[in-house]
């Protein structure tokens, strides 16, 4: 108890405390568990308040039918989008961050304008642009598209995390005669393998959950779990688009406590000195 407060108002404030706490989670858990039953219900019939009969019916027909394929070919396509936008992007974040690069703050914001406008233009002229690559409705198109949006979480990151570490570390690695490659390769990498990391999860779960550009592009022929889930959703399958939200949502909240772990507050104090 406070001291000095009143039994009365130390009631209150845990009554106001508890309110808040429970809506909180009616607000966090109402959706979810709309989710859950919506995927478990056969049929469900106004006015009913609730579903008339439940069971697997649509978790089988799911498992049976391009659930699968959307999945296998969304994670592939993360995965490719992560390891070809760390190669980019780790050696320019180094450098941004190391050297008085000319333009240093237009080169960053360049990467931020796909995030800085409404993403259906900006897709929708990139389309046009790998329509006419002949890189449509093709694996290799998808993946470009996916990059022009993850590249700015890389960059960002990755710069942040190379400024967050202390330069006197490598100047005393040159000093016993390392030379800059190694520098990097011995002391920069190792120390930014936390932010790396960050950075690995920003952008594969961009890309796993990237839709727009996904169906502008992909279509028809490339199928991810978000485009998979939009299909059934307009087709008025609400039991299989609420399986299909379930399962996208796991590998994103596993890998969201993940990066809880790795994304350092130095990392994000240092975004507003880039």
């Amino acid at each position: 108890m406070t001291p000095g407060a009143s039994p009365r108002t130390t009631t209150w404030r845990a009554s106001l405390r508890a309110a808040g706490a429970v809506l909180t989670a009616v607000l966090i858990f109402a959706p979810l568990s709309s989710l859950v039953i919506w995927s478990f219900t056969h049929k469900w019939f106004w006015p009913h308040p609730f579903p008339q009969e439940m069971g697997l019916f649509y978790w089988r027909k799911v498992l049976e039918g391009d659930l699968l394929r959307a999945l296998q070919s969304g994670f592939l396509i993360a995965v490719v989008v992560t390891v070809l936008t760390l190669i980019l992007t780790v050696p320019l974040a180094y450098l941004l961050a190391r050297y008085n690069v000319p333009f240093k703050a237009v080169i960053l914001l360049v990467f931020l304008l796909p995030h800085a406008f409404p993403q259906l233009p900006v897709f929708v002229n990139a389309t046009t642009l790998l329509y006419r690559a002949n890189l449509a409705a093709k694996l290799p198109g998808v993946v470009l598209i996916h990059m022009v949006g993850a590249l700015v979480y890389a960059v960002w990151t990755m710069t942040a995390v190379f400024r967050s570490i202390p330069e006197p570390l490598e100047e005393a690695a040159m000093n016993l005669g390392a030379s800059r490659v190694k520098t990097f390769f011995s002391v920069a990498l190792p120390l930014a393998t936390p932010g790396i990391v960050a950075s690995t999860l920003l952008v594969f779960l961009y890309s796993l959950d990237e839709f727009t550009g996904t169906l502008l592009v992909g279509s028809p022929f490339v199928l991810t779990l978000p485009v998979y889930m939009y299909r059934t959703s307009v087709g008025y399958e609400l039991q299989v688009a609420s399986i299909a939200a379930l399962i996208l949502m796991l590998p994103g909240l596993l890998l969201l406590v993940i990066l809880e772990r790795y994304l350092k507050a130095e990392y994000l104090s240092m975004f507003g000195r880039l």
